[in-house]
């Protein structure tokens, strides 16, 4: 920082005068004309500091004044100083001969100070003003010629020769004006008798005695003079001094005593009893801080004295006898407060460049300093030090003006922060001392990236959320500072099968919040895997990224839907014919469905309900088969027809049902051929005979020997291209089989569980259930022996990876095994297939 002391004065001009171009500027201060308007020229500062005009604006050109920064600024366009607001000298400087504004300018690029001191100039602004606009004066009749009477002389604000006041009275023949300056270079003016006073002639004399000052135009100012001529009393009182001064120090405690006035008057009795007051009229300065005892003259203090607010009061004081025409002595007590050290310094700090980059340079400057201290003398001289082991130091620019700066190398990895206190510290006895400290923060650079707690985040989430769902945060932490800690988040994009990964979630950049745009399905997407990215706002820019596993939860939210029992079914009720010389246990019928759910989900339990009102039903259903057998032997007394509603319903929760219509119709043993158990799904049969039995027979043995032929056929093939087929994400569902103890099959679809991470195609699964119950149990067997049938599952279960159930396992109802297949078309062929078989043997046993 470049510090120079620089004083320049410019010679006052005239408010309303402009300069021309090549005014030139002289030593010692810069001059503004009191009461100046707003825009009025002072100066051309810029030219005078050996400034270009282009570079006041780039350097941050600015002018800084401590006491009234508002009343000059400088126009950076052109460099010049003018008045901003209205300059009031009396205002500014009161009485004072000297009067200045004290500016700092302050450039930048490099840092420079320069000092300026405008010089305020008087104007005749401020007429002569008396004390009293009407002035009363009582004078006894005896008082001889020449007697003088004090009058109160006008005062005017301004200095100098605009201050200097001149006299006159109304002619007449009675009074004159006297003007003196006695040895203390106090002026004094005095009304003086000229000849003996005469009541009885004249009572009274209204004079008007005018002031003028020596400004140019002149003022004046005006007091009417009342004199009203008294009788008898004619000794006045005398003080034994013209004027008493007294010192005092300024932290002397009420009702100390100052002095103690006397005053004697000749006369004898009543006209020689004195009355000690203040002149009228009184400052309210001198009634607020002192008071005087009307009778004994001891004059003492009030209130608090300060040096710093007034350090010299004048008082006028009168005693007045107590004589039928009371006379006046009188005389005036100067008070000197003497200053004490009772005030500390003033620290001032007004920081320039902070914070600090860690890789600034030694000697820069950090911030300014300014100290002042209201006392005088020895106790108003201040020095400054500042806070050991910090590196930074006090460089002195100027009388009570300090820089300070850098001293050493600056590590934010070693202390972030400084707190810098400076201690200033005046020459009286006892010293006073004032502290103000500045918090030095150390700027970092960008040098850490941001950090996640941990690299790899694992979420479950269940399907069917709605849109929009919060489902995790992340969050990364930086160690460095402000902006260079501003962690924002990020994905990082890429394709989820054919879709993009920002149609899926979404991650808040600022609060790493995640969400779910869509609902998410378990049977389309179990696994989606991605990245988060967090990057600083430093430079260059930092960052890190973290993955996140979100494994989809599977919920029942999908209803049983029922199969047909043969190919070409489009579905309806199940119509079976039934002989009624079938015995108990014989299965007549099937009900097959599948749960896109998966788990316990899709687990399906097969009911039979029976309508209100009727009789138990010689029929039952499999629990977890969904074969309809019989209870008992049929008999005549069982109605012809057989309308069934089997419930099937899964174990989620809560659980979903669907009904399925099963219409038997019961027919002697010589009216129908038999046919397969199982069941098709299509409407209720129609009331036909039947006729030609033997042709729909023929019909029947072709129909099924060429489906048998197809069938193997296919199933050849397929096991032939299995071999080599993959599956893609979407592509392919495991299928769930058990097979029943008569050797019909019930199977649950269960939707393929997709993993879609971007690192290799899914997995399509076929997972087969043993039949391991027997058609018809009771509830405590039944039960026991699927407690058995559970742990020896819980034995023989091949653990796998690719595919997780979504539910605490406990085991399916039958045992379990698994083969990786090709598409779904070839697992429907094989359920066919196995499906076809056996009812091709029993039509061969009945042709």
């Amino acid at each position: 920082m470049y510090t120079h002391k620089y004083t320049h004065i410019m010679k006052a001009q005239d408010p309303g005068a402009s300069c021309p171009g090549s005014c030139s500027s002289q030593p010692g201060g810069q001059g503004a004309a009191k009461e100046a308007k707003h825009g009025t020229f002072v100066g051309r500062i810029a030219q005078d500091l050996g400034l270009e005009l282009a570079e006041l604006v780039p350097r941050l050109f600015r002018v800084v004044s401590k006491d009234r920064g508002d009343l000059l600024e400088v126009n950076l366009q052109n460099g010049i100083l003018f008045v901003n607001s209205r300059i009031d000298r009396e205002e500014l400087c009161g009485r004072s001969a000297e009067c200045s504004i004290h500016l700092e300018v302050i450039v930048d690029g490099p840092l420079q100070v320069f000092h300026v001191e405008v010089e305020v100039r008087d104007i005749n602004d401020n007429r002569p003003l008396f004390p009293e606009s009407n002035k009363s004066i009582m004078i006894a009749e005896s008082r001889p010629p020449e007697t003088r009477f004090p009058l109160d002389g006008a005062s005017d604000a301004d200095i100098g020769v605009n201050s200097a006041l001149t006299y006159r009275l109304d002619s007449n023949d009675y009074f004159v004006l006297d003007t003196q300056n006695n040895r203390e270079q106090r002026f004094s003016l005095s009304l003086v008798l000229r000849k003996t006073l005469d009541r009885e002639e004249i009572q009274e004399h209204s004079l008007l005695l005018t002031a003028t000052d020596g400004g140019k135009p002149e003022l004046t100012g005006t007091v009417q003079l009342l004199i009203t001529i008294l009788d008898v009393n004619d000794n006045a009182p005398e003080f034994d001094r013209l004027i008493y001064k007294v010192r005092v120090l300024e932290n002397a405690l009420n009702g100390t005593l100052v002095i103690k006035l006397n005053a004697t008057d000749s006369d004898d009795g009543t006209n020689g009893d004195i009355i000690y007051s203040f002149r009228r009229p009184v400052s309210p300065a001198v009634v607020g801080t002192f008071d005087i005892n009307p009778n004994s003259g001891e004059v003492r203090t009030k209130s608090k004295l300060d040096f710093e607010e007034k350090k010299l009061y004048e008082i006028p004081v009168e005693a007045v006898d107590r004589g039928n025409i009371p006379m006046t002595g009188h005389c005036t007590l100067l008070v000197e407060i003497l200053d004490i050290n009772d005030n500390t310094p003033e620290v001032m700090i007004t920081s320039l460049s902070l914070p600090v980059r860690e890789d600034a340079q030694p000697s820069s400057v950090i911030a300014l300093i300014s100290v002042s201290d209201r006392d005088s003398g020895a106790n108003g001289q201040v020095t400054c030090s500042l806070t050991p082991n910090v590196p930074f130091k006090l460089v002195s620019t100027f009388k009570n003006y300090y820089s300070l700066v850098l001293d050493s190398a600056l590590d934010r990895e070693t202390k972030t922060d400084y707190k810098v206190v400076v201690t200033a510290r005046d020459g009286g006895s006892p010293s006073l001392w004032a502290m103000a400290s500045v918090s030095v923060e150390v700027a970092d650079v960008n040098d850490n990236a941001p950090v996640f707690a941990q690299p790899e985040y694992t979420v479950f989430v269940k399907e069917n959320n709605p849109p929009g769902a919060h489902i995790f945060t992340v969050s990364a932490v930086d160690a460095d500072a402000q902006e260079n800690a501003l962690v924002s988040y990020s994905l990082v994009e890429r394709r989820v099968g054919e879709r993009a990964l920002s149609s899926y979630v979404s991650v808040h950049a600022e609060s790493g919040k995640v969400y779910a745009l869509q609902p998410l399905d378990h049977e389309e997407l179990e696994l989606l895997q991605f990245q988060v990215s967090a990057r600083d706002a430093g430079v260059p820019v930092l960052g890190s990224n973290v993955t996140l596993q979100v494994f989809v939860l599977d919920e029942n939210d999908n209803a049983p839907t029922l199969l047909p029992p043969r190919a070409g079914d489009t579905g309806g009720a199940i119509s079976e014919l039934v002989s009624r010389s079938v015995g108990a246990g014989h299965v007549v019928s099937k009900v097959s469905a599948v749960d896109a759910d998966s788990g316990y989900n899709a687990w399906l339990s097969y009911e039979l309900l029976l309508a209100a009102g009727s009789s138990r039903s010689p029929f039952r259903v499999g629990l977890y088969t969904g074969e309809i057998s019989t209870t008992r032997a049929l008999d005549e007394a069982d109605a012809p027809r057989q309308r069934l509603l089997v419930l099937v319903k899964d174990h989620g929760e809560p659980a979903m049902t669907v009904t399925a219509t099963v219409l038997l119709s019961l027919v002697e043993n010589g009216q129908v051929t038999k046919i397969s158990s199982f069941t098709s799904y299509s409407t209720a049969p129609s009331e036909t005979s039947l006729v030609a039995v033997n042709l729909y027979l023929i019909i029947a043995i072709c129909a099924v020997s060429s489906l048998l032929v197809l069938t193997l056929l296919l199933y050849t093939a397929l096991r032939c291209a299995a071999v080599n087929t993959e599956g893609t994400c979407g592509s392919g569902k495991p299928m769930l089989v058990c097979s029943s103890a008569v050797g019909s099959w019930s199977y649950s679809q269960q939707r393929r569980q997709r993993v879609c991470s971007g690192e290799g195609p899914p997995k399509t699964d076929l997972v087969a259930f043993s039949q391991s119950l027997p058609p018809v149990l009771g509830s405590a067997e039944e039960t026991c022996q699927r407690e058995r049938l559970v742990e020896r599952l819980k034995e023989v279960m091949p653990r796998r990876s690719e595919v997780s159930f979504g539910f605490p396992w406990n085991g399916p109802p039958c045992g379990c095994w698994e083969w990786n297949v090709g598409p779904l078309q070839e697992q429907s062929v094989l359920l066919t297939a196995e499906s076809a078989l056996q009812p091709l043997f029993l039509v061969f046993l009945i042709a």
